[in-house]
């Protein structure tokens, strides 16, 4: 059965969401989840609330990473293959998440602005188990 390669950051049903806490002194929302002191530098809370963050967002930034990453990146089988990576800004949370794009998305299927959704996809198989992570897809319907 897949599992979530970074436990706790992300669900992996059929409409997935990143997992964010919000503090419950001064309701800022963070990804990832975190513990602890909040990170606001005016609130001192150490409670935090568990949510699901919105699905959906907008490009605020781009840019295709040309080098493997370091570890603890695990690259597919085979020579590396580029890849495309996105900051979305959620606007309803406040927030803006860095992620990968969808595979087969390119920087040039995106630009700032364009509308993405939230997508889980298989990013690595270890001992016959496929580890999913968490991607941003552009919305097709989003020109409708």
């Amino acid at each position: 059965m897949p599992q979530p390669a970074i436990e706790g950051w992300f669900t992996i049903e059929d409409q997935p969401h990143l997992i964010g806490t919000r503090c419950a002194t001064c309701a800022t929302v963070f990804f990832p989840p975190r513990e602890g002191l909040c990170r606001n530098p005016s609130c001192s809370g150490r409670e935090f609330d568990v949510i699901e963050l919105s699905r959906r967002g907008r490009v605020w930034s781009y840019t295709d990473a040309q080098y493997q990453p370091p570890e603890p990146y695990l690259p597919p089988a085979g020579p590396y293959v580029p890849f495309a990576v996105a900051a979305v800004q959620l606007p309803a949370e406040g927030l803006v998440v860095l992620g990968q794009l969808s595979a087969g998305v390119t920087i040039g299927d995106v630009r700032v602005g364009t509308e993405v959704e939230l997508v889980v996809e298989p990013m690595y198989e270890i001992d016959g188990v496929e580890h999913l992570t968490y991607r941003w897809k552009p919305v097709e319907d989003a020109a409708a």
